[in-house]
């Protein structure tokens, strides 16, 4: 299975009761094996979760840390690309030229790496002290 079958798969099982929002992501590690995760809302919004933080709490809990490569699918009339908090959770698994493809249920695609989904990244070497 592919990313983006993996994705769209997924994304059919998301729980959306309150927005009607479905989202799929698919996340390859450096190993090469694929984890999904979808969104998922509570009555007590924001507290939901997204699809890109349940595929990397799946990747984890498997023992791995390295993202290759990410798929983000959504019925839209543009491809959506991650939140920024998930900009921030996938940079943290991810190098800067990690690329991210954005899907549209109907196969429109737009393709960034993490550098330009999210320049000037925070993270470790932050907080290195001298």
């Amino acid at each position: 299975m592919d990313l983006l079958e993996a994705a769209k798969r997924v994304r059919e099982n998301a729980h959306a009761p309150y927005s009607g929002f479905k989202v799929g992501a698919a996340i390859r590690a450096a190993s090469g094996r694929i984890y999904a995760g979808c969104n998922v809302e509570n009555a007590s919004y924001p507290e939901g979760s997204c699809a890109e933080a349940g595929a990397i709490a799946a990747m984890v809990a498997a023992g791995e840390t390295r993202i290759a490569e990410a798929v983000v699918i959504a019925d839209s009339p543009q491809p959506v690309s991650p939140c920024g908090g998930c900009r921030q959770r996938l940079a943290e698994f991810a190098g800067p030229q990690m690329r991210v493809t954005m899907v549209t249920l109907d196969g429109q695609r737009r393709t960034a790496t993490m550098e330009e989904l999210l320049p000037f990244a925070f993270g470790q070497d932050h907080m290195k002290r001298g």
